[in-house]
């Protein structure tokens, strides 16, 4: 951990986004509203909303990474871990909204390909419960 700034990690279940990232601020975002992190704040444990969290490195660039909610934790007022199911990480707020929007899109593509699958079994499993519980008269069998 850095002695004179922060320590940023983001995680998601199938990456670690960020780690351990030297950071001089964060800003982010849960249900009372924005908030920022410097060196030593409290520790705190929060639910981030749906947003943008955005930080500050020593050399003065602001990153940015969007966020389906998550977890967010200061420890020892030198560590931030924010843990989520999806991010989306950029350098420009219109970079991050293009990257967005596609996967956004890739993922409704993706729910809608899963429905019409479902559909089609969903289909399949009723025709062959049909043929099983039909009278035996209508397979050609003597009834």
């Amino acid at each position: 951990m850095p002695r004179h700034g922060l320590s940023l990690t983001i995680a998601t279940p199938a990456r670690v986004m960020v780690d351990g990232l030297p950071v001089v601020s964060l800003r982010a975002e849960d249900e009372s509203g924005a908030f920022g992190v410097r060196v030593g704040h409290a520790d705190m444990v929060t639910l981030l909303s749906a947003s943008v969290v955005r930080w500050r490195t020593a050399d003065g660039g602001e990153h940015y990474c969007a966020v389906d909610g998550g977890v967010l934790i200061v420890s020892h007022g030198t560590a931030v871990s924010l843990a989520c199911r999806e991010a989306v990480q950029g350098d420009s707020l219109e970079a991050l909204e293009a990257d967005v929007r596609r996967a956004r899109a890739a993922q409704l593509d993706a729910m809608r390909r899963a429905r019409v699958e479902q559909t089609r079994l969903h289909a399949q499993a009723v025709r062959q419960m049909l043929r099983y519980l039909r009278p035996q008269a209508t397979r050609g069998e003597p009834g």
